[in-house]
C-alpha cells in the first residue's frame, strides 16, 4: 500500500463514524486499502466558492460534492440566513440542471432548509440556471440555489448560491457564509426534512420567466424577418431544451430545426467529448444539420443553458463560429443601436463586461455616450453592479467566456434570452440582404480590428493545483518586461490591488476586490491577462491583439503563444 499522509487519513477515518451511510464508509475503506492517490485528493482540502459557486467532482470525501458536503453548506447558509433575517419567514428556491445525481442531491439541499423551518419552492425538474435566477426575485425569496456544473465534465456537479436580488453571493456574504459553514461539524447538518415547507414550482414560474424573455429580447423584427430566418438549435444534452424552443416560438420563429440527436438531457453528453459551446468541436452536428439545411444560424447552449454559442454564414456561406467577444459585441453594438433609434438614451444608462474580455467593448460603449464597468471574471461581478449604481439603467453586459445578460430582469448570464436577440439581429440584418457577419464587419471597419485567443493549461489534482501557483509566482517576482518585442507600459496585478505603469515608475489602486488575476499591457496594445480558474483545474491565459489586418492579427496571437510557451 503507498504512503498515506497521516492528516489525510485522519480526515479520511472522520467520515468512517456512523453519521456517514454505509455506502460512504465503504468507498473510504477501498480507497485506503487499494486507491491512495483519489483518496488524498478527496480529502487533501475542502471545496470552497468560487467565481461560479462551488464545483468539483462527485464523489466522496471534504473535496467532493456529495451529500455531506453540500448538506454541511445548506446547513451553514441557513444559520447565516436565520443571522440575516432574524424576523422574517424565510423562503429559498432550488432548481437542477441534467448532471448525474443533481435530482437527487437537490432534493437532499432541500431537505436540509425544511429541516431547519426554511421554505422551499423547488422545480421538480430541470431547468436553466437564469430561470432559476428569475425566480428568485419573482418569488421573493431570500436565497437560491441551483446544482449545476455548467459544461465541465460528466464527473462534475456544483452549487450555486444566489442572493434576494437574483446575483449570485459576492464578498463579504460569501467569506460570512464560508465562516459558518468552516465551524460546523458534518453531525450538526439537519437532514430530516419537514416536508409540509417545500413546495413544488412549475408551469407558473416557466411562463412567467418566458414572459420577460419575451419583453427583454424583442426588438421589433417583422414577422417576414422571423418568417426568413431558419435556425438549427442545440441544447447538447442539457436543460435549454426545457425553455429555448419555448420562447422562440413564442417569439414566432416557425423555422427553427433542433439537432435532435442531442435533444435529451444525459449528464454523459454522450455524442460530445465536452458539452462547452466555446469549443468548435461541441457544435459539430449542428453545422452538419445547418450546411444540410442551408440554415442562417446556429445557437448551441451549455448544459445549464446559461451560455451560448453562435455560428454564422461568413461571405463564402460558410458556417463560422464567433467567439465570444465577437458575440458580445454584436449583441451590444445591436442593443445600443436599438435605444438610440428609440431615445432611451439619456447619458443614465451603462453596460458592463469583464477585465479579461475584449477592450473593443469600452470603445463601442462609450461611443455611444452610454457608461461602461468592467468588474472581474464571472458574472456575480456584473450583477453587483447593477445593484451598486441603482440610479443607473443596466442595458445588458457579457464576457468573454459566451455569457450575456440583457436587462435587468435576471442577474446572471441568459442563454435563453441572449438566444432571442441573436435571432432578433440574424433576421432584421437578413431581411436588410445583410447578415450577423456583415454586421460583424462593419463594426470592425468602425473601431478598428480586434483578435483575442483564449488558451487554457489543465493541471489536475493537487500537484497540478502548486504548478499553477508557482506560475503565478513566476509571472509576478519575474515580470515580462515585453511582448513580441513591444515593452510591457502596465501592469495590473488585482491580487495586490495595484496598477504599476513602468514607463512612468509609478502606482495606482485597483478599486476592485482582490483575486489571482495578472494583466499585462504593451506599448503597441497587446493585452495578456493570467488567472487560475476558480471552478476548474486551469490556468487560462486570455490574449488580446488591435489592428487594420485580421490575418496579420492570428499571427501575431500565434506568435505571442508560442513566446509564452503556453501552447
Amino acid at each position: 500500500m503507498r504512503y498515506i499522509d497521516p492528516d489525510i487519513l485522519d480526515k479520511a477515518n472522520q467520515w468512517l463514524t456512523p453519521f456517514f451511510d454505509e455506502h460512504t464508509q465503504h468507498t473510504i475503506k477501498e480507497l485506503i486499502a487499494y486507491d491512495s492517490e483519489t483518496l488524498e485528493d478527496s480529502f487533501y482540502k475542502s471545496l470552497e466558492f468560487g467565481t461560479g459557486g462551488m464545483r468539483g467532482i462527485m464523489g466522496v470525501g471534504d473535496n467532493r460534492i456529495n451529500k455531506y458536503t453540500l448538506g454541511k453548506n445548506t446547513q451553514g447558509l441557513s444559520n447565516y440566513l436565520k443571522k440575516q433575517f432574524p424576523s422574517e419567514d424565510l423562503k429559498v428556491a432550488i432548481a437542477y440542471d441534467c448532471r448525474h445525481n443533481s435530482k437527487s442531491l437537490a432534493k437532499v439541499v432541500a431537505d436540509v432548509f425544511t429541516a431547519n423551518g426554511i421554505k422551499v419552492y423547488l422545480f421538480s425538474d430541470l431547468r436553466p440556471t437564469p430561470e432559476l435566477s428569475f425566480a428568485v426575485k419573482h418569488l421573493d425569496c431570500h436565497c437560491g440555489i441551483v446544482l449545476t456544473a455548467s459544461h465541465n465534465p460528466p464527473e462534475y456537479n456544483g452549487y450555486k448560491v444566489y442572493w434576494q436580488d437574483g446575483g449570485q453571493l459576492v464578498p463579504p456574504q460569501d467569506g460570512e457564509i464560508i465562516q459558518e459553514i468552516n465551524a460546523l461539524n458534518y453531525t450538526d447538518v439537519k437532514f430530516e426534512a419537514d416536508e409540509n415547507m417545500l413546495e413544488w414550482i412549475d408551469s407558473e414560474v416557466d411562463e412567467a420567466f418566458s414572459a420577460a424573455s419575451l419583453e427583454n429580447g424583442s426588438f421589433g423584427t417583422s414577422e417576414v424577418a422571423k418568417d426568413g430566418l431558419k435556425i438549427v438549435f442545440t441544447s447538447l444534452h442539457g436543460t435549454s431544451i426545457t425553455m429555448i424552443p419555448k420562447v422562440l416560438e413564442m417569439a414566432g420563429y416557425s423555422n427553427v430545426l433542433v439537432v435532435e440527436e442531442q435533444s435529451e438531457p444525459d449528464g454523459d453528453f454522450p455524442t460530445v467529448e465536452s458539452p462547452n459551446p466555446e469549443e468548435p468541436a461541441a457544435l459539430k452536428m449542428a453545422l452538419e444539420l445547418a450546411d444540410k439545411e442551408n440554415a442562417d444560424i446556429v445557437i448551441g447552449t451549455d448544459p445549464d443553458c446559461d451560455r451560448l454559442g453562435i455560428a454564422v454564414r461568413n461571405n463564402n456561406n460558410e458556417m463560422m463560429l464567433l467567439n465570444g467577444n465577437q458575440a458580445m459585441v454584436l449583441k451590444s453594438h445591436f442593443l445600443l443601436e436599438a435605444w438610440k433609434n428609440a431615445n432611451r438614451l439619456s447619458g443614465k444608462q451603462f453596460m458592463a463586461s469583464t477585465i479579461v474580455s475584449t477592450p473593443m467593448l469600452k470603445e463601442v460603449v462609450e461611443s455611444y455616450g452610454v457608461l461602461y464597468k468592467e468588474g472581474l471574471t464571472g458574472f456575480k461581478w456584473i450583477a453587483k453592479m447593477v445593484k451598486d449604481f441603482p440610479d443607473l439603467e443596466f442595458m445588458g453586459g457579457g464576457e468573454e467566456s459566451f455569457g450575456f445578460m440583457v436587462g435587468d430582469f435576471v442577474r446572471d448570464k441568459d442563454a435563453v434570452t441572449s438566444t432571442l436577440l441573436a435571432c432578433e439581429i440574424a433576421a432584421q440584418k437578413k431581411a436588410e440582404g445583410s447578415s450577423m457577419y456583415e454586421y460583424l464587419q462593419e463594426i470592425y471597419a468602425e473601431y478598428g480590428f480586434f483578435s483575442e485567443r483564449l488558451v487554457s493549461m489543465v493541471k489536475k489534482g493537487k500537484q497540478g493545483a502548486e504548478e499553477i501557483e508557482q506560475m503565478m509566482k513566476n509571472l509576478r517576482e519575474s515580470p515580462l518586461e515585453s511582448i513580441q518585442g513591444s515593452p510591457v507600459a502596465r501592469i495590473e496585478d488585482y491580487l495586490l490591488s495595484e496598477a504599476r505603469n513602468i514607463s512612468e515608475g509609478t502606482k495606482e489602486i485597483l478599486h476592485v476586490p482582490k483575486s489571482n488575476v495578472l494583466i499585462y499591457y504593451t506599448e503597441d496594445g497587446i493585452k495578456v491577462a493570467a488567472r487560475p480558474s476558480g471552478t476548474e483545474p486551469k490556468i487560462k491565459f486570455y490574449m488580446s491583439v488591435k489592428g487594420s489586418n485580421p490575418e496579420i492579427l492570428e499571427t501575431k496571437l500565434d506568435a505571442i503563444v508560442e513566446e509564452l510557451n503556453i501552447a
